[in-house]
């Protein structure tokens, strides 16, 4: 009987240690809320424009603009069918996407360090046997060959006085977050990507476009040269200039053509699929997309919120602010609670009765005391790293404002440059006019005429580049600004957070920007 109340006093004391480390109230409360080595992460600030150097522009707003389909601006539906297919089918996307599902279960793993790291269930048999020499003067009773079978249940689990535990635990959440800003980067990028190489695709068939009059007009001027040399009006010099100007605008066609193809290539992989793929899609001859007349850019202090990139750097920056306190708990003792409930006999028969139970349970401390060195060197190393994430999120900022401002600057230029190369194709071509009527009445030499053709070739494919330009230059803007991450949110392709404990105050939803610092 006593033996029988030692064993129940033994289970009764590991199932009380388990309810009041995980059941009880107040024991959860501490274990969640209690002591924590280590600085407090509050967010890292960082310096930013107050507004933007181009702002009084006429072509730029500054009121509040989320961009979310900025690419819907271009008002070309082609377009806005690429960027989907790409946001669904991009193989680096879901890459990215891996990453964040990575990041998770990596969070699962720090949690779950909060309940007993060691849950065992164990058995085992031996067949065993003395040495006879370890007995010279003869044998005792007992000492014999035996079996052993023996089944049990071993725990361990460290108290995570010292929140060491719990940093890990901010430390994988923060790790999770960088992750989905990651996603929203690359998504960001993929679209601009997208854009860019569909407006380069239509600016070279432009080209392609005018080159392609250009050689008719000059095929019908090389013609009429011809009929005028036979006649005799006219000398072979005429002719052969004509001939030479006609091959070296036919000349720049195969380049055109190649480009045109390397493009569209490009688009097949953004989209995930195989060269060619995409050829029905584009075969319809459109435009170059233009841009509206004015852009809403809302204000510079915009880009902390709005970029993931720049997210992800506060984000990396807050993992690494929970890694100080991991090494800094290592200065302290670390208690464990080991315990063992098992069945043990020599015949199998034998193992479950009531006298074969066996088990133990107690604390255990583990103190580093002659490792201070080294852990204090630990703590530094991980403090320099977090001073080198915080520098990293302000160089974040301060490029994305860069990026920006020269983003602006490169698109209102641009359109003034349109306007001009307009206006100089238009005087261009009106003296191409003029100057074959005054050839054709013998008044100027082919000279003449030849000068013009070339200015309009090299204005006409001038404009088509510069169109085009002003399109790249608003898609650089939009991704600058960091437009198009909602996407993600608006589909919900994949499922990029995770669910919190209640009761854990230090996770925060990536989501909603709740947590210490987030936003």
């Amino acid at each position: 009987m006593t033996r029988q109340k030692g064993f129940h006093a033994l289970v009764m004391m590991i199932a009380g240690t388990a309810c009041m480390l995980s059941g009880c109230t107040s024991a959860r409360q501490w274990w969640h809320n209690g002591m924590k080595v280590g600085p407090e992460y509050v967010g890292v600030g960082a310096d930013v424009a107050s507004q933007w150097v181009d702002e009084e522009d006429s072509a730029l707003r500054t009121d509040w603009a989320e961009h979310g389909h900025w690419w819907s601006v271009f008002n070309d539906p082609v377009l806005d069918r690429l960027v989907f297919a790409a946001y669904q089918q991009n193989l680096p996307l879901q890459i990215a996407g891996m990453r964040i599902l990575e990041a998770r279960a990596q969070r699962g793993i720090a949690a779950g360090n909060r309940y007993p790291q060691q849950q065992q269930v164990n058995a085992a048999f031996s067949r065993n046997r003395f040495s006879e020499n370890m007995y010279p003067f003869g044998d005792f009773p007992g000492i014999r060959p035996y079996d052993d079978w023996v089944a049990g249940f071993d725990m361990a689990w460290e108290l995570d006085l010292w929140g060491r535990i719990r940093r890990g635990i901010e430390s994988a959440d923060a790790h999770l977050e960088a992750q989905v800003e990651g996603y929203d980067d690359a998504l960001v990028m993929l679209q601009a990507e997208v854009a860019a190489a569909y407006i380069r695709l239509r600016a070279i068939e432009e080209q392609l476009r005018y080159t392609q009059h250009n050689v008719d007009l000059q095929r019908a001027s090389l013609e009429l040269i011809q009929k005028r040399f036979e006649l005799g009006v006219v000398g072979e010099l005429d002719v052969r200039q004509a001939g030479a100007e006609l091959a070296i605008t036919e000349s720049s066609l195969p380049q055109l053509q190649q480009a045109h193809r390397q493009v569209q290539n490009g688009l097949c992989l953004l989209l995930g699929m195989p060269p060619g793929s995409l050829d029905m899609d584009l075969a319809e001859s459109s435009s170059i997309p233009m841009p509206p007349a004015e852009v809403a850019i809302g204000i510079p202090a915009d880009l902390l919120r709005r970029r993931p990139d720049v997210r992800q750097a506060e984000r990396q920056a807050a993992a690494q602010s929970a890694r100080i306190g991991i090494a800094e708990a290592e200065f302290y003792p670390s208690l464990a609670i080991t315990g063992n409930i098992a069945v043990q006999a020599e015949q199998f028969g034998d193992l479950f009765d009531w006298q074969s139970r066996t088990g133990r349970i107690g604390p255990g401390i583990q103190w580093n005391v002659l490792n201070y060195g080294r852990i204090r060197n630990r703590v530094r190393v991980e403090d320099a790293r977090f001073q080198q994430a915080v520098l990293a999120y302000q160089n974040a900022v301060l490029a994305a404002n860069k990026e920006a401002e020269d983003a602006i600057v490169a698109y209102l230029r641009e359109r003034q440059r349109v306007q001009s190369l307009e206006q100089a194709t238009r005087e261009t071509l009106r003296a191409l006019e003029i100057g074959m009527r005054l050839y054709e009445e013998g008044v100027v030499d082919y000279q003449r005429v030849l000068d013009s053709q070339r200015a309009a070739v090299l204005q006409q494919d001038a404009l088509a580049q510069s169109r085009g330009q002003v399109a790249l230059n608003l898609v650089a803007l939009y991704k600058a600004l960091g437009g198009g991450w909602t996407m993600r949110c608006e589909y919900e392709e994949i499922d990029l957070g995770f669910q919190p404990d209640p009761a854990d105050s230090s996770a925060a939803n990536p989501m909603d920007g709740s947590g210490s610092g987030y936003w």
